[in-house]
């Protein structure tokens, strides 16, 4: 059998997908996942639109559309855009298969082998998963609670050749929940000019505000059509749609439709339509707003359990919204081996380790914890029978 390609050895399973498998175990409790919570799927009013899709006389639901998306889809999606500050038509959209198509196309455009992308420290591991295939170097700068450190990333690219794109999810950033602020997003644009670069700002989350004051999207600073700004639907309407966008220059619009039609063609035309009359024909806003009091409460119950039961030492993020806590650990405590060990065979717990969330050298003693879609006593009982453990491991 002809060896596999080069890009083959850099596609790794995902730690989130190997510690899922055990989610659908009654036993366990899951903080693993970055799943919304299913109760809170605009079901009757998704079945309604199926049910009159599906007919005769609504055939073309299931017929081919234009690669791009469909086009009612891409005009809604382009006047919620404009309301939040980034004026466009649905000529400047490209529909998705969700967010993570956005991050594998953008790397696919910009990066050849031995490109740097510069990361947040954690970041996204779906990002890296979607990255890896097209051979990039890393660099990685410190994040706070105003997000990316400009200050540090100003130093990398003063001292690294070929950096390519800056990855960011400015919002309630996946895994550890902090929202950069606006200096910085207003400096990271200034960068990105001054050292030709491309940002890729992501942004699933930026709907899921428990607190704080709405902050500009990276985006809506961009004067020089620099920046690729992604969504999704996952999380505001329900992630087996399969449904995010890129909204970008005309530029590199039009390239990552090309790689796109080269992908899949286009996104299913049945799911394009059924977005496209819930937006039309519901009112979206008001579906997010009503979720959010169930989010905030599950956040504030997990955070007042970690304060109550993890012992010192153990510090954690209040994240103003998204899915995510993230939890650092006192050194010398392995994650991965502390849940293998003794998290999930005696209290039924699965979190995800923070290793796999560094693009370069990973730290161990991390974790990154989910509250959504929790019952409260699940909630209650996981996080007290952690931290007992937490005790008894670090007290040894």
């Amino acid at each position: 059998m002809t060896g596999f390609a080069r890009r083959a050895e850099r596609v790794e399973p995902s730690a989130i997908r190997e510690f899922l498998s055990l989610a659908g175990d009654p036993a366990i409790t899951s903080f693993a996942g970055g799943y919304p919570d299913a109760t809170l799927f605009p079901i009757e009013e998704l079945h309604q639109i199926y049910a009159d899709l599906l007919t005769r006389g609504s055939a073309g639901a299931l017929q081919y559309t234009a690669s791009e998306g469909l086009p009612q889809l891409r005009a809604l999606v382009a006047q919620r855009l404009t309301a939040d500050g980034m004026p466009c038509t649905a000529e400047d959209v490209l529909i998705t298969q969700g967010g993570q198509q956005g991050l594998d196309l953008t790397a696919k455009l910009f990066i050849d082998a031995g490109d740097v992308i510069v990361t947040e420290r954690p970041t996204f591991l779906g990002a890296i998963i979607a990255f890896n295939p097209y051979e990039p170097r890393y660099r990685s700068v410190p994040i706070d609670d105003e997000g990316m450190d400009t200050d540090a990333l100003e130093q990398v690219l003063r001292t690294t050749e070929r950096v390519k794109v800056i990855y960011t999810v400015p919002d309630y950033q996946n895994p550890t929940g902090q929202t950069m602020s606006l200096t910085r997003r207003t400096r990271l644009v200034e960068l990105a000019e001054e050292f030709d670069a491309v940002i890729l700002e992501d942004t699933p989350y930026r709907e899921l505000r428990y607190e704080g004051e709405r902050l500009p999207t990276i985006k809506s600073l961009d004067r020089t059509g620099r920046v690729v700004h992604l969504g999704s639907f996952s999380k505001i309407l329900a992630p087996g749609l399969r449904l995010g966008w890129a909204l970008s220059s005309p530029e590199v619009r039009d390239k990552l439709a090309l790689l796109k039609l080269a992908a899949d063609t286009q996104n299913g035309t049945l799911n394009m339509r059924a977005a496209a009359h819930y937006l039309s024909r519901f009112d979206l806003e008001g579906h997010i707003a009503s979720m959010l009091p169930t989010y905030r409460h599950q956040r504030d119950l997990m955070l007042t359990m970690l304060e109550e039961h993890f012992p010192d030492g153990t510090t954690w993020t209040r994240a103003r919204g998204g899915l995510f806590t993230w939890v650092t650990f006192p050194e010398g405590l392995d994650m991965a081996r502390f849940q293998r060990d003794l998290l999930i065979p005696r209290a039924g717990v699965i979190v995800v380790p923070g290793a796999p969330f560094f693009a370069v050298q990973p730290e161990r003693n991390h974790a990154r914890m989910s509250f959504s879609g929790v019952p409260d006593d699940r909630i209650v009982a996981g996080v007290s029978a952690m931290g007992a453990l937490l005790h008894e491991a670090l007290s040894g």
